[in-house]
């Protein structure tokens, strides 16, 4: 006699398991249930039913116990939608976040996380490290701590729950997140503000085992008047060792210095060039030579910049509201020279100059600027303020999500740039600040801070606010979002990392900074 296997039926004429499909009770896939009983009718879905995946009126369990009555694929205000995806809205609703201590004015500049290995008093271990920068140009290294570990030596910062207060939800709010450790030697400081923190390169199964080495990092200082922005790169390769009083100095090199401000950088994929957006347009920097020359010259500051997969293009947004594609394949002009660049005249939108009224009666706005560069005017895109973050997904580079300085995110298809973006997000807040998006390892869930002090999420995908409190006093200019799943084995094979703590016990976190100091947030 077959035994019965939990959400499994058996099919006596094929003489195998089956797994059930479909919405229970009422499904007529065959089981044991409904050979000897008959099909159940499929009970009527009532208004209240309906709306048990409106996320602040529902719980997991509930939302749990829906599947099981209706399925996988959930109809939702006359929408369809499945599990996964609205458990995933569920928990970016209803967040936990914490603040660490001690670390006030650490990564209100730039922050980044990175993989690295790190010698412990029981030998060396592969863990997540996190590098920082302020807008005082401090830069700082901590180690995520799992809950459990102690050491004598180092500085550890001890999260404080911020939300939920401790009062609301007390039995909801999961356990305790884990700490981070630094050290007085693990810091140090720039001739200036950190603009940029980028890694060079990525981990992939070819490189991870050809001894070469790709965690190093790229940081960008922004300039004062007295001189412009550097590029220097950070060592990661060599085990971090906080018990030591080792300096963060000898993990710096310098690799160049430029007469112009550098707002934003952005590594290509092999990890040998950065794209620098400047004052004076998208500088070009080889990482081995320290080579410079011009890909756009243009007098609208970039403050936004990424590389697409393929590394040779480079899409920039501009202070005037512009976002163009850069083609970095041509043959570049050194610092020097950029005469040879070709010439363009892009349209901007502007709040100063107005045409005279059209006959339809409106007023138009438009402007023009001219810049230098190999480039297709016709897919330039216009926002209506300066651009301040942009974000190519890495499933799909066809699509980038975009933030400008008056609150608007949306999101655009490159290959429908006349048909204007394909999603809007609704709700943020931002005049002046240079405000960083973040998206999820799923690229299901966005975050950003706002001028308010509060954290907004939006789902991707359908533009629902999901999530917006004032998590901090000060505005919360960083985000970055913890990486999941299994790295690549290092060189020699002696570690292989499965995640963090934060990782093991939530399905997402993201690390975000103020000047008030580091805060996690993570799914309850």
């Amino acid at each position: 006699m077959p035994q019965e296997l939990p959400g499994f039926y058996f099919d006596k004429e094929r003489n195998r398991y089956f797994p059930i499909k479909g919405p229970v009770p009422g499904s007529n896939a065959p089981n044991t249930a409904s050979h000897n009983q008959g099909p159940k009718p499929k009970p009527k879905r009532t208004n209240d039913e309906s709306n048990l995946c409106q996320r602040k009126r529902i719980n997991s369990s509930e939302l749990l116990q829906f599947r099981e009555l209706y399925g996988k694929v959930l109809i939702l205000s006359k929408r369809k939608s499945n599990f996964q995806q609205e458990y995933q809205k569920l928990q970016a609703s209803q967040p936990v976040a914490w603040k660490y201590q001690g670390t006030d004015c650490h990564a209100d500049g730039a922050l980044e996380q990175f993989h690295a290995d790190i010698q412990t008093p029981h030998g060396q271990k592969g863990t997540n490290i996190l590098l920082t920068g302020s807008v005082t140009g401090s830069l700082s290294l901590y180690e995520v701590v799992e809950v459990g570990e102690h050491f004598d030596q180092g500085v550890t910062c001890i999260p404080n729950r911020v939300w939920p207060l401790i009062t609301e939800r007390e039995g909801e709010c999961g356990s305790a997140s884990g700490e981070i450790r630094s050290s007085t030697e693990a810091s140090t400081s720039l001739p200036s503000s950190i603009s940029c923190i980028k890694r060079i390169g990525k981990h992939s199964p070819d490189t991870a085992g050809d001894g070469s080495s790709l965690q190093h990092a790229l940081v960008t200082t922004l300039g004062s008047g007295m001189s412009g922005g550097s590029v220097y790169t950070v060592n990661l390769n060599e085990p971090l060792d906080f018990c030591l009083s080792i300096p963060i100095n000898r993990r710096i090199f310098k690799i160049a210095s430029l007469n112009c401000t550098i707002w934003t950088a952005d590594c290509n994929s092999d990890g040998k060039r950065a794209v620098l957006g400047t004052n004076h347009g998208a500088a070009l920097i080889d990482l081995e030579s320290g080579l410079q020359s011009w890909v756009c010259r243009s007098k609208s500051d970039i403050f936004s910049q990424q590389f697409d997969q393929s590394g040779n293009i480079v899409l920039c947004g501009f202070r005037n509201g512009a976002i163009v594609e850069i083609d970095v394949r041509q043959r570049q002009r050194s610092m020097a020279q950029s005469t040879g660049l070709p010439r363009h005249r892009i349209a901007f939108a502007s709040n100063k100059i107005r045409e005279p009224q059209s006959r339809h009666g409106q007023s138009l706005t438009k402007q023009y600027f001219e810049l230098k560069g190999n480039l297709k005017p016709s897919n330039a895109i216009n926002m209506s303020s300066a651009v301040c973050s942009l974000v190519l997904l890495q499933s799909d580079d066809k699509y980038f999500l975009a933030s400008s300085m008056d609150g608007f995110i949306k999101l655009y298809d490159r290959r429908l740039i006349d048909r204007g973006a394909v999603q809007s997000y609704k709700g943020h807040m931002n005049t002046h600040t240079h405000l960083q998006l973040g998206v999820d390892p799923s690229e299901s869930l966005v975050m950003s801070g706002g001028e308010d002090c509060c954290v907004r999420i939006w789902s991707i995908k359908t533009g629902e606010l999901l999530f917006g409190t004032s998590i901090s006093d000060t505005v919360v200019s960083t985000v970055c979002w913890a990486q999941t799943g299994e790295l690549q084995e290092y060189s020699d094979e002696r570690h292989r990392y499965k995640g963090i703590l934060f990782e093991q016990n939530h399905s997402w976190g993201a690390w975000l900074g103020s000047r008030e100091g580091l805060f996690y947030m993570h799914a309850s």
